[in-house]
């Protein structure tokens, strides 16, 4: 559930979803009923070469990537681990907040997309809060065309 003020649409989700992980199919996984992918979803190391930050690994991160030197993104949402810390949500009730898990990633987003109050009912407010999950303008453009997609589709 969204927060108060927050209008953030499924379709911003979906998009999201589908540019991160292919809804948790990236690669020939499946997503099974509990919502957990097949096989983990690890983003690259995170470790300054090309268009990657680098963010150095801690005891903690390192549970949920398995990289002692680097973080890596994590689940089909694909969060930092220190990002996941902060907006950690149980988005399917069972008593677990799990990057993994498509139902606490998908309701962890909704907390993050709307923190910073943008207006997601305008072109910028939207364009922001998609920028803020990803740093990168072709980010957006890929969340916006996928985004789209979904609506149209259901419209």
């Amino acid at each position: 559930m969204a927060p108060a003020g927050c209008s953030i649409g499924w379709t911003t989700l979906a998009g999201i979803g589908w540019v991160e992980s292919q809804h948790g199919t990236i690669d020939g996984r499946t997503l099974g009923a509990d919502g957990r992918s097949s096989e983990p979803i690890l983003g690259p190391a995170l470790d300054g070469r090309g268009k990657v930050a680098a963010i150095r690994a801690t005891p903690s991160s390192t549970r949920w990537h398995g990289n002692p030197t680097w973080d890596h993104a994590v689940g089909p949402m694909q969060f930092i681990p220190s990002t996941w810390e902060r907006w950690a949500a149980d988005g399917d009730g069972d008593g677990t907040a799990d990057p993994n898990d498509v139902d606490d990633a998908a309701l962890a987003a909704v907390g993050y997309l709307c923190a910073d109050r943008h207006d997601l009912t305008t072109g910028a407010g939207w364009s922001a809060a998609v920028f803020s999950y990803n740093h990168a303008q072709e980010y957006v453009v890929a969340v916006h065309a996928a985004a789209t997609s979904y609506a149209e589709r259901t419209g």
